[in-house]
């Protein structure tokens, strides 16, 4: 007997010769070589790979069991007209080139009597440079739809950008039900004149009835493609406000806009912003400008992006937290923002009206505290309840007295004071209430926290001032009775004070006298 040759067989096909653009062809390979995978490089120039599938598959032939692998590898179209797939090296054998027709995109009618058909909308036709214009795409199938692939492919001189998730709901059309699948996109023209938006499309697969049939081998490749658009982009005007901002709408308000406040203490402003075409990235920031008596803290802004009606829309809402340093009438500037109307195609502005506060002096500040002990005009050791009224004779010569005592006592205080100075030690004295009074902005608080780290518990500042080492801490002091018992700026004294003593206060030394080897001539 002689033995048969066994030859190789290897044969290759396509599902379809004919296709549209966008739609997905399937290459079958089948071959008995042992394989495990085909090079598809040369496929790559031409077609898109959709992905790579391999099985096996058993065959009786004359009587002999055969096994064939069998691949299958997705195609989609690089362009259209006739095109060649390539021939492939399978193990030791070529397969044979093959033709395909592509043709153009295939639009389906938005009719009842369609299977599935592809809607794209765009909110402005005649949109502005840089304007974002809304892109709705809504896909309509009245089949079972096993899979499927819808695109927007973004058109010369512009980006196409896809925002929020899916949204699905049904529709009846024409008495037929329709299942939706709305899919939103941003389109920003980058340059001025004609723009063409290519149609959505669909790729997909639909079971031939229902879901189990389709499960069971009747399928149907199913593709759809929506009209192109062709925009009008307008340039920049020549009038527009900078920075150029297209819109439908802008408006500002006050969420919370405060009357009065206390000097010291902080009051909230909230403002929000809603700005109809256009996203959180295009959204100018809210500021506010107060004069110098004012400190501004923002905080940050929280932002909210919606799709409205085809749209982008943004919220913005922003907390200011003012802190007056000194009584009066202070008026804060609204925020203000030019935009251009890419509706009526003029330029706008919002702003919000002037804040005007009324600060009041906090407890214990110059203009509301009532003279005490520690004002150096009244500092004195004389009792306060004045004599009983006597003749007008007695009532001079009373007066004269009075008005001798203050000056004999502060003389002979001066006197003592001199012989026996107690200035405080050269080490930094314990005054935790020194920083918190600089914080807490109030004049009287500092120079009670002052008089306390010099050792002067009767409040004397001028005492104060003898033992400070320095100059500027000196001139501090100064502007400080200067502004408590004189009337003069807050804010300036304020500033004086927490840069003067940011580090503490800086005493002058302790002079101590030598022991004297013999005794005192008059001791005491």
């Amino acid at each position: 007997m002689l033995a048969t040759p066994a030859f190789a067989q290897t044969r290759a096909w396509l599902d379809r010769t004919q296709i549209h653009a966008g739609e997905t062809v399937v290459l079958t390979i089948e071959t008995d070589q042992a394989i495990q995978q085909i090079d598809d490089a040369p496929l790559q120039g031409q077609f898109e790979i959709g992905g790579h599938n391999m099985r096996q598959r058993i065959a009786l032939r004359d009587g002999r069991m055969q096994r064939n692998s069998v691949f299958a590898i997705g195609l989609r179209p690089r362009g259209l007209g006739t095109l060649t797939v390539p021939a492939l090296r399978v193990g030791s054998a070529l397969t044979a080139p093959l033709s395909l027709q592509v043709m153009p995109a295939q639009v389906q009618p938005a009719t009842a009597t369609s299977d599935v058909f592809v809607e794209t909308v765009v909110d402005a036709t005649q949109p502005y440079v840089q304007q974002a214009v809304g892109v709705t795409v809504r896909l309509h199938y009245a089949v079972p739809l096993l899979s499927g692939q819808l695109d927007l492919d973004a058109p010369a001189n512009a980006s196409v950008q896809r925002v929020g998730e899916d949204a699905t709901y049904p529709r009846d059309i024409g008495g037929r039900h329709f299942n939706v699948v709305e899919r939103r996109y941003l389109l920003i023209p980058e340059r001025s004149g004609s723009l063409v938006l290519p149609g959505a499309r669909l790729n997909g697969v639909a079971a031939g009835g229902t879901i189990d049939q389709g499960m069971d081998g009747d399928r149907r490749p199913l593709s759809a493609a929506a009209p192109a658009q062709r925009l009008q982009v307008q340039p920049i005007p020549a009038n527009a406000p900078l920075p150029w901002l297209p819109l439908h709408a802008l408006t500002l308000r006050y969420l919370e806009q405060p009357k009065s406040a206390v000097s010291g203490q902080a009051v909230n402003v909230v403002i929000e912003l809603l700005a109809d075409g256009a996203t959180a990235a295009q959204v100018p920031a809210i500021t506010l400008d107060a004069p110098a008596a004012v400190q501004v803290f923002a905080e940050p802004p929280q932002v909210e992006e919606q799709f409205v009606e085809g749209r982008p829309r943004t919220w913005v809402r922003r907390k200011f937290a003012l802190l007056p340093a000194q009584a009066g009438d202070v008026v804060i500037a609204g925020p203000h923002i030019a935009w251009w109307d890419a509706v009526q195609g003029r330029a706008r502005s919002a702003s919000l009206p002037p804040l005007a506060l009324h600060v009041a002096a906090a407890a214990g500040s110059p203009g509301n505290a009532k003279p005490t002990a520690t004002r150096p005009v009244l500092r004195s050791h004389a009792p306060a309840t004045p004599a009983p009224a006597t003749p007008a004779r007695d009532g001079v010569r009373g007066w004269w007295f009075l008005a001798l005592v203050p000056v004999l006592l502060i003389g002979v205080w001066r006197w003592r004071a001199a012989r026996h100075p107690q200035p405080p030690s050269t080490s930094t004295p314990a005054a935790p209430q020194l920083p918190q009074a600089l914080q807490q902005a109030d004049l009287a608080m500092i120079a009670q926290a002052l008089c306390h780290a010099a050792g002067q518990p009767d409040g004397d500042l001028d005492a104060v001032l003898a033992h400070l080492a320095s100059a500027a801490q000196r001139d501090a002091v100064r502007q400080l009775q200067a502004a408590r018992w004189g009337g003069k700026e807050t804010a300036a004294t304020l500033a004086a004070l927490r840069q003067a003593f940011a580090a503490g206060p800086q005493w002058q030394p302790t002079q101590q006298r030598a022991q004297s080897l013999l005794p005192a001539l008059y001791p005491e």
